[in-house]
């Protein structure tokens, strides 16, 4: 069993920008797949980004180039730099570990982005 917990949401003008970290609990973080979702009032759950185990990367067109997903496997943490910060991005944001058939999620953080 895998609990995640996120942190780093707050409220932040658009054009700003903020670090989320999801710490993981148990000895197995490494071989996981870490992403990160996000949902917003009203709509269904988005795929954000995700970091491949051995390190490699994917992201949304929507955040491509503005968002940057990390992880440190010594703390057990999955990072998500987000910069240039919109007033669309404003969601609550959940943490995914997935290393299948097991898939656990965040209880979530969220972000409120002001125009």
């Amino acid at each position: 069993q895998v609990q995640l917990v996120e942190s780093g949401g707050g409220l932040v003008q658009a054009g700003g920008s903020l670090r989320l970290s999801c710490a993981a609990s148990g000895s197995v973080f490494r071989f996981y797949a870490m992403g990160w979702y996000r949902q917003a009032p009203g709509k269904q759950r988005e795929w954000v980004a995700r970091i491949t185990s051995a390190g490699t990367t994917n992201y949304a067109d929507s955040v491509k180039g503005r968002f940057t997903i990390s992880r440190d496997n010594t703390k057990n943490t999955a990072y998500l730099q987000m910069n240039s910060l919109k007033p669309e991005d404003t969601a609550v944001y959940l943490c995914n570990a997935l290393y299948y058939p097991d898939n656990y999620w965040g209880q979530g953080t969220q972000v409120t982005v002001s125009s």
